[in-house]
């Protein structure tokens, strides 16, 4: 039996860039490359726009950010002398038609620019937008390198295995009339709660089809609202997972290639052990992957406070299950010593909502202030007693109450430095149960994409070992506790089955007869996509939102403000 011969030692090299940033991106890979010779490796690969960072958006349109592109990458080949290193960045088009930039990635090696292969599909759905800039590659060649074919291709060029509609060209299927030896893919492939496992059925169905082993390289951060969570994959020529880079921290790890196709490495999951197909839930799976989620959001935090160069953060308290979430994920992203808690009762606050909040703190040992709000509230309504005159008691005095704590949370803000972080779900944020410039107010959205059935297992989850979030705020009934004896059953249908509604026409999105034929109350699914569709104003107002679903409110669904459908 003939035995397997080495023909070349690959890193991948997660990274965590900064959009724009190009001297830390340029040294992070420069030190990748340098750790990748010391280990005596062959070829480094980086994330899909690596240079720049991913998704730039209209930095595109400026030539100084293209010509800051290029100069990184001529920094950088001068460290590709006896390493080939793999990286992505804009590169513009020389042909007058089309769009100026193609997306690329750079084959550096002997301090040269050796190749260049261009992105082919360009997706235009939910927070991806890259035919505004990019022009779709018009011919396919192989990479070659050291004596080897190098199949290159970026990030969504892997969804697409010839059947997909949504493009005319399957560029693995023109790369194969080449002969190559092995398949590269540099990504920035957002997380979401079911990407992982769409991820190994999506690179396995390549090496299935193509019988050549993958490398896949992933970004890894969170870049404002969207969070990469890395995760880079190795596939054999058999479809047996080989390699996986940990999810939601950088790394760099080297893979032995086989001239058979093989790597030299012990399997971690068998092909046939492995989902073949994509995840797409019919119905709203609320316990599913909380761990993972609760890791996005972490770093969605960390990463919008470090790369905006913010180190404090605020919040209301109110005792309830939201802004408890919220604070203990601040605390496990920001530390304790970094966040404050404001607790701001009213009126009509129960005693068991600052208790539950104190209680809170004092487990998590962060800072917190409790501020009355009874006389300033009241110092509103006799200012608007001329014009309000006897008219009852209604939404407009229930509103003030959350615009009060609004206030004196942005003026704590503005005098200390701190960024308010937003408690909303994304059960309230859908139906429009919260107050502008009130309880909607913040500089981030850390739970604005959790549904409150959601919330409630990332509160189990966080009280997995110890109880650092009191009971009662787990077992108590949610209110916004604005007026007597309020609870959210008052205004809104039960959580258990709203969210499932909910999740049937924003992330599915189904219409009203489809879901209805699910067995859901007809009238209350009226109700409640009427509720969806004539707050839109209010989420358009809304903070950036850090995204855990295959659907978020954001730049992933862009919906009119004053359209007609079903209001």
């Amino acid at each position: 039996m003939l035995q397997a011969v080495i023909i070349m030692k690959i890193f991948l090299a997660q990274q965590n860039y900064h959009i724009g940033n190009f001297e830390s991106n340029t040294q992070k890979i420069i030190c990748a490359i340098e750790e990748a010779k010391k280990q005596g490796g062959d070829l480094i690969v980086f994330s899909e726009l690596s240079i720049c960072g991913y998704a730039p958006k209209d930095f595109l349109d400026f030539d100084d950010f293209i010509n800051k592109c290029y100069a990184a990458i001529e920094e950088i080949k001068q460290y590709a002398d006896t390493i080939g290193v793999l990286v992505g960045a804009p590169d513009r088009n020389p042909v007058r038609e089309g769009k100026n930039l193609f997306n690329a990635a750079f084959l550096l090696y002997e301090k040269e620019i050796k190749s260049v292969s261009h992105k082919t599909c360009l997706p235009n759905y939910d927070v991806f937008d890259e035919y505004r800039y990019f022009e779709p590659a018009y011919d396919w060649k192989l990479m070659e390198f050291k004596g080897k074919k190098l199949a290159v291709t970026i990030c969504e060029d892997i969804w697409n295995l010839g059947d997909n509609p949504l493009y005319r060209t399957c560029p693995m299927d023109e790369l194969m009339k080449l002969q190559p030896n092995v398949m590269i893919n540099l990504s920035a492939s957002p997380f979401d709660y079911t990407h992982d496992e769409d991820r190994k059925a999506t690179i396995k169905a390549n090496v299935t089809k193509y019988k050549l082993p993958l490398f896949y390289c992933n970004a890894v951060g969170s870049q404002t609202e969207i969070v990469f969570d890395g995760a880079s994959l190795v596939f054999d020529k058999d479809a047996n997972l080989c390699g996986r880079l940990p999810r939601f921290e950088s790394a760099l790890q080297s893979f032995v290639l086989n001239d058979d196709g093989t790597i030299d490495a012990p399997v971690i999951e068998a092909a046939e052990g492995m989902t073949n197909t994509q995840l797409s839930p019919q119905h709203l799976q609320h316990t599913f992957n909380i761990p993972f989620i609760y890791e996005a959001l972490i770093m969605g935090i960390k990463d919008y406070f470090k790369k905006m160069g913010f180190t404090k953060a605020i919040l209301g308290s109110s005792g309830g299950i939201d802004s408890a979430v919220t604070l203990v994920l601040a605390c496990d992203a920001l530390g304790a010593e970094n966040v404050r808690a404001i607790l701001m009762p009213s009126p009509y606050s129960t005693g068991h909502s600052v208790d539950d909040a104190e209680k809170l703190s004092i487990n998590l040992k962060n800072e917190y202030n409790i501020i009355p709000i009874k006389n300033i509230y009241e110092s509103f309504l006799a200012g608007l007693k001329p014009i309000f005159k006897d008219l009852p008691f209604g939404i407009a005095e229930e509103n003030l109450q959350s615009r009060t704590r609004g206030n004196l949370l942005m003026a704590l803000a503005n005098k200390f430095g701190y960024i308010l972080l937003n408690t909303s779900n994304k059960s309230e944020l859908a139906t429009g149960y919260g107050t502008l410039y009130g309880d909607m107010a913040g500089g981030i959205g850390v739970l604005g994409d959790c549904y409150k059935l959601q919330i409630y297992e990332l509160a189990k989850y966080i009280n997995r070992n110890t109880q650092i979030i009191p009971e009662n705020i787990i077992t108590k009934p949610p209110s916004a506790e604005l007026r007597p004896g309020q609870k959210d059953s008052d205004s809104l249908p039960d959580y258990e089955i709203l969210d499932k509604i909910l999740y049937q026409y924003i992330e599915l999105q189904r219409d009203p007869q489809d879901i209805k034929s699910q067995g859901f109350d007809a009238a209350l699914v009226d109700k409640t996509l009427k509720m969806v569709n004539t707050n839109e104003y209010k989420r358009n107002q809304f903070c950036p939102i850090i995204r855990i679903s295959p659907k978020a409110f954001g730049q992933g669904r862009r919906m009119p403000i004053v359209g007609k459908y079903l209001s």
